[in-house]
């Protein structure tokens, strides 16, 4: 009896200190992405709205339009092998199989590169009719054609980022995607716009920023990696079984993936077809804010997948459990304070960054935030269920709500508008991260929340009510807004402590973080 029992404590001893150097890890990666992301959210803002402002909500919506084709065509193109190869090689960079690994790489570019300039080639040539059949305008057919020949650069680097990503170069993938690209990409706007180059300018400087993620990703690969060094050492059955298992599971992820892509964009289209380009525009104002509730998400799931993917080839259930309730928690505590002042005050959020001429999407981007704030929540049950290979459940249940999306924006948005637009695709996410949700706990056995997450509910409802109280107290000057917001802000977190919403895993990683930076002061 004694002995099992101080065999139990060593066990808990051990999956305590796993729980703990896996959140560190996840911690101090994320602070990494944050940087990126940050970075890339101000650099990518700036992009759009030097697009807005210079060139009016038309030009605008037809940039936007064009960016939903592309995303399509890349999911269309890619087949699911983005998700796929970024899982099978973080699965078999567990087990030492690098082999394995080189051959995924070599079977995937070669593929993707023959389905990649086919769809380059048909996008192209049907360029001018779907500019003018779907949305009865020329103005997208230039950015379409640049985008085709953009295509296979595009899948490319996609796969090249995939495996950076699961050997847990998160530096190097946050600043490629998040930082390097966005540069390049403001940079060449300026200076096209500069020389004169006008409404092109926004095509030819999305290329080249493209086109500097395959030449850096490149780099990484071949200088920084290692383990892809090397022969393949495979029988002809082992080449065969990981073909077949590659394909097995990213078919569903290729249909996922352009539904994903669809469901993300069928708004804007649906808008575009019923209503008109500049409808499309000042929409796309109302969404690249509420997708600023996607950040926080995006900075943990960097490494959070590669992560309890690689736990999961070794059955460390209890590890991924905890990674995962604490995960969605922090999501939860970070998010809540950003969603509510994106609630209250949606005018200022457009306003500041995209001009008054586009205040006409306030009320979507309150619907909009609301879709978004659960997306951001539900997002651990998406990666639990890729981590267990459930990828057509994932398929069914975004193919579901896609068609209620779908059906629902059909209905509305002749009658409401931008606001229809919104009201529908709030209640596609609501759905869709429900499902999620309820599978992952079926499938995984785990339950991705906490029980403090009612009290960091209640500490934010308390602070929201000062923040309406002294909402309209004086006039809204952007210097008054900030000081309510840093007040409510203040209050929160007064509140968080005051209800004991912080646990051992959070006051560790604090006093982890606050070493760090009090020594290097």
């Amino acid at each position: 009896m004694l002995k099992s029992g101080r065999k139990n404590k060593l066990n808990n001893k051990v999956e305590n200190l796993e729980v703990n150097t896996s959140l560190k890890l996840l911690v101090k990666t994320s602070f990494v992405v944050l940087l990126g992301m940050f970075l890339s959210k101000v650099l990518g803002y700036a992009y759009r709205i030097l697009i807005a402002r210079n060139f009016g909500p038309e030009v605008y919506g037809s940039f936007s339009l064009a960016i939903v084709i592309l995303s399509w065509a890349v999911a269309l193109v890619s087949l699911g092998f983005t998700e796929g190869v970024l899982r099978y090689v973080s699965l078999y960079r567990g087990k030492y199989e690098f082999s394995k690994i080189r051959y995924i790489l070599k079977f995937s570019l070669s593929l993707l590169l023959f389905t990649s300039i086919f769809g380059g080639v048909l996008l192209f040539l049907l360029s001018t009719h779907i500019s003018q059949t779907f949305f009865h305008t020329n103005s997208l057919i230039f950015y379409l054609k640049i985008f085709a020949i953009l295509l296979p650069i595009f899948v490319i680097s996609n796969i090249f980022l995939s495996i950076i990503r699961a050997f847990e170069f998160i530096g190097w993938y946050s600043f490629i995607l998040n930082i390097f690209q966005n540069i390049i990409k403001v940079a060449a706007i300026l200076l096209l716009i500069y020389a004169g180059l006008r409404e092109k300018s926004i095509a030819v400087s999305y290329f080249i920023g493209v086109l500097s993620i395959l030449f850096l990703s490149f780099y990484v690969l071949k200088f920084k990696i290692s383990a892809l060094l090397g022969k393949v050492a495979l029988s002809k059955d082992s080449k065969f079984k990981i073909r077949h298992e590659l394909f097995s599971y990213s078919w569903p992820i290729l249909f996922f993936s352009m539904i994903t892509s669809l469901f993300y964009w069928v708004d804007s289209i649906l808008l575009g077809y019923f209503k008109d380009i500049s409808r499309v525009g000042f929409y796309n104002a109302a969404i690249p804010i509420a997708m600023l509730l996607l950040i926080i998400p995006e900075v943990f799931m960097q490494l959070f997948f590669p992560l309890i993917t690689k736990e999961y080839s070794k059955n460390n259930f209890k590890l991924i459990s905890e990674l995962s309730k604490q995960v969605s928690k922090w999501i939860f505590a970070l998010n809540l304070p950003i969603f509510f002042l994106m609630v209250l005050f949606p005018g200022v959020f457009i306003n500041l960054l995209f001009g008054a001429e586009y205040l006409a999407a306030e009320n979507a981007l309150r619907f909009l935030a609301i879709g978004a704030f659960i997306s951001s929540i539900s997002v651990v049950s998406n990666n639990l269920l890729s981590m267990l290979g459930k990828s057509r459940i994932i398929l069914y249940d975004t193919l579901a709500s896609l068609i209620i999306t779908i059906i629902l924006n059909i209905l509305i948005i002749p009658r409401y508008g931008l606001n229809g637009a919104a009201f529908a695709t709030m209640l596609g996410f609501m759905l869709l991260n429900s499902l999620f949700l309820f599978q992952a706990i079926c499938y995984s056995k785990i339950i991705p929340l906490r029980k403090k997450m009612v009290n960091i509910l209640f500490s934010a409802l308390g602070s929201f009510f000062v923040l309406f109280l002294l909402k309209n107290l004086a006039p809204s000057s952007i210097l008054y807004l900030g000081l309510i917001a840093a007040i409510f802000l203040s209050l929160y977190i007064l509140l968080l402590l005051l209800t004991g919403c912080l646990d051992r895993e959070d006051m560790l990683i604090i006093s982890a973080i606050k070493k760090k930076i009090f020594s290097k002061i």
